[in-house]
């Protein structure tokens, strides 16, 4: 069945809200930074990312798509792409095997550069095809979990060529990572539950940009937030925003909502799911469906009953409690919502498109490791995206301009 007509409606849709990409877009077709370069993709098949998509293409690119999460994925949007001349390999709700085989495929393109979301792709490229490593010359990756799988990678000596943190500019984590994070996990949730949060204690695993963001939203819903940490200065700064801190075996007894946000696994354990109050919803809004230990959760339930409502399970445990998890332990905000807002991705991919124009520049002078976005780029997002919305600030004088840059003038 094609469904390109209606997934090229949603991604009209989603570009009147992303004026930044499409000027970027417009400057390479004219420039055509891109012109020649093979690009292997592994996103989110969603109609921002296929605004994206757009903005490479006509740089010159040629692509290869394939999905980093199996529930996100939109098939309307693939369709439209494979029209645009996109080879897309992904297809919503697909086995674990098949998401493989569907990265292998676009990995077949024989790619200079490759996108990441999650370090799949590049963890495929560093142990199943190596052969291909000698003509990839540089990468990007999106979220803060693959930067720490590729850090890790860097400080063995196992990656073998440039890749750009895209997570780590400043308006990704402030922007995508807390506002974006924020609003689309808690509409996810409330999609799939329909459940008031005003009242409600909502216990919130990890203070990172992503974890404030929900902490944020949740506490605006009316809710009561209890904040579980690892790192003690986040933890401060937890508390001395207002939220409670507790740890994981505290907030198991308190809460009526978890959401893991962490980028590490097993955050909620089988001896936290053994406490929880009957009817605690748990929805995961890390990567990777690790965070929340769906095994455990299998292990302990005596019933399982598939889709209470959608992309909702209830877990009934020996005692009659019942546990929901959302979205299989998966994405709950791309799962069970339609990812961030995007206005939000704007931003993101605006820095994804001229980091990649950037890093087909600069490849040859460039060893292997994890590299920052070039600061000026962060800028002319920031600064672009003030202009779409018809917002101006402040020049320095050359004064000020002297006196920044100056030891010698005090009080």
């Amino acid at each position: 069945m094609d469904l390109s007509e209606s997934g090229e409606r949603l991604i009209a849709w989603a570009a009147r809200s992303m004026p930044v990409l499409g000027a970027i877009g417009e400057r390479f077709a004219l420039e055509r930074p891109l012109d020649g370069v093979k690009i292997s993709a592994c996103l989110h098949v969603t109609a921002e990312t296929a605004v994206l998509m757009g903005a490479l293409k006509a740089g010159g690119a040629e692509i290869a798509l394939a999905a980093s999460n199996p529930l996100s994925t939109r098939d309307d949007v693939a369709d439209a792409l494979r029209a645009y001349g996109i080879a897309v390999h992904a297809r919503a709700g697909v086995d674990r095997a098949t998401y493989y085989r569907h990265i292998h495929q676009a990995l077949d393109l024989g790619p200079d550069l490759v996108l990441d979301d999650g370090c799949d792709l590049v963890n495929i490229l560093h142990t199943e095809r190596t052969d291909l490593l000698e003509g990839v010359s540089g990468g990007c990756e999106e979220t803060t979990t693959g930067i720490i799988r590729l850090r890790q990678m860097a400080a063995e000596g196992a990656l073998l060529f440039p890749v750009v943190a895209v997570n780590d500019t400043r308006t990704k984590r402030m922007f995508d990572n807390r506002y974006g994070t924020g609003q689309s996990t808690l509409d996810g949730i409330m999609r799939a539950t329909n459940t008031l949060l005003a009242g409600r204690t909502v216990v919130v695993a990890g203070f990172g940009y992503c974890g404030r963001g929900v902490a944020e939203r949740a506490k605006g819903f009316g809710a009561r937030v209890v904040v579980t940490e690892i790192d003690a200065v986040k933890a401060l700064d937890a508390t001395l925003q207002g939220y409670e801190v507790r740890t994981m075996a505290q907030a198991a007894l308190l809460g009526d909502l978890f959401v893991t946000v962490t980028g590490n696994r097993d955050v909620i354990r089988a001896e936290h799911l053994s406490v929880m109050k009957d009817g605690a919803i748990l929805a995961n809004a890390g990567h990777f469906d690790v965070e929340i230990d769906v095994r455990a959760l299998d292990e302990l339930a005596e019933e399982v009953h598939r889709g209470v409502r959608p992309n909702t399970d209830e877990y009934v445990l020996p005692d009659g409690r019942r546990l929901l998890l959302l979205a299989e332990g998966r994405l709950v905000n791309l799962t069970a919502a339609e990812g961030h807002p995007a206005a939000v991705m704007d931003m993101s991919f605006s820095a994804q498109a001229l980091a990649v124009a950037w890093l087909s520049r600069e490849r040859a002078g460039l060893r292997p490791g994890v590299y920052d976005v070039p600061a000026e780029i962060d800028h002319e997002v920031a600064r672009l995206k003030l202009a779409a919305n018809g917002i101006g600030i402040d020049v320095l004088t050359a004064e000020q301009e002297d006196y920044l840059h100056s030891w010698r003038v005090g009080s």
